[in-house]
């Protein structure tokens, strides 16, 4: 059965999370991106618990109401601060200084990433949905042709003063077309809605991109084995950024291309995407 636990591991750090599965299982750590919420794993966490794993699914920092920061404060959602928020969730559901399994999805993916080249010992396997390898993505930005960052475009307005409002504006308008454009069910949509449809939540989640700069460390190849899931539709990575994430994992690797796929493949393909997961958690176990 799928529980809401609360999580604390700060003052005034309470995490919502979605969990599920044997206490003592091996765990399996989701972490969401943009712009979803933790419920686009809410066929995941089930299914992955019914094969015998504990399975966690945070509500990231801004987007839990008891882990919202002073969103005007950039450098509380530092890059690096992120990546310690996960590390610490998955202590504590998983037990400290135990392997785990970990997933993420588009900033997910970016702090799924970074933990796999800072603490590989700690991984039993990676598996990204959407969000290529930092330095395939980089390459793809540099491409002369400019269509990765074309793609890209909207991170520089969500860096506007307006961006909260803009995104919110006209019952949060551009986020049901972004979700349609994706293939994401109506009914996913008001799921995330109900999280971040808020000006609060909003502001913390667009708190990620504001705070994002050159102050973390940067990804080097990653040595985990890897699972990438990749939406050929998706709107936001190009095909040179997802393909060259190969050349970055020296360390058994699958890139599984959805046909159709958008950018929120877990709301739109998620009886495919927990098959991936389950296949590819079961070749490596912990």
């Amino acid at each position: 059965m799928v529980e809401l636990r609360k999580i604390e591991i700060g003052p005034g750090l309470v995490f919502d999370t979605l969990t599920a599965g044997s206490a003592d299982a091996p765990l399996v750590l989701l972490l969401h991106g943009f712009a979803e919420s933790f419920h686009m794993w809410r066929a995941q966490v089930p299914e992955l618990a019914a094969a015998g794993y504990r399975v966690a699914a945070p509500s990231q920092r801004g987007y839990s109401p008891g882990a919202r920061p002073d969103t005007s404060e950039f450098s509380n959602y530092e890059f690096d601060t992120l990546v310690a928020d996960a590390m610490a969730v998955a202590d504590a559901s998983g037990g400290k200084d135990r392997r785990f399994h970990l997933v993420g999805h588009d900033w997910g993916g970016s702090l799924a990433w970074a933990i796999a080249g800072r603490y590989p010992e700690r991984l039993a396997s990676l598996a990204i949905l959407s969000r290529p390898h930092p330095i395939a993505f980089n390459r793809a930005l540099d491409m002369p042709d400019g269509e990765q960052k074309r793609r890209s475009a909207h991170h520089k307005w969500f860096l506007e003063p307006d961006a909260v409002a803009r995104v919110l504006a006209d019952d949060v308008r551009w986020l049901r077309e972004r979700h349609k454009a994706n293939g994401v069910p109506v009914e996913a949509t008001e799921q995330h809605i109900a999280v971040i449809g808020n000006e609060a939540a909003m502001s913390g989640a667009l708190a990620w991109y504001r705070a994002r700069g050159t102050h973390h460390k940067p990804v080097g190849a990653t040595v985990v084995p890897t699972l990438y899931i990749w939406g050929n539709a998706d709107d936001t990575v190009g095909r040179p950024a997802a393909e060259g994430t190969a050349d970055c994992v020296s360390a058994p690797y699958r890139f599984a291309v959805l046909p159709g796929g958008g950018h929120f493949t877990a709301d739109q393909f998620p009886e495919r995407v927990s098959e991936l997961l389950l296949a590819h958690l079961a070749a490596h176990p912990v």
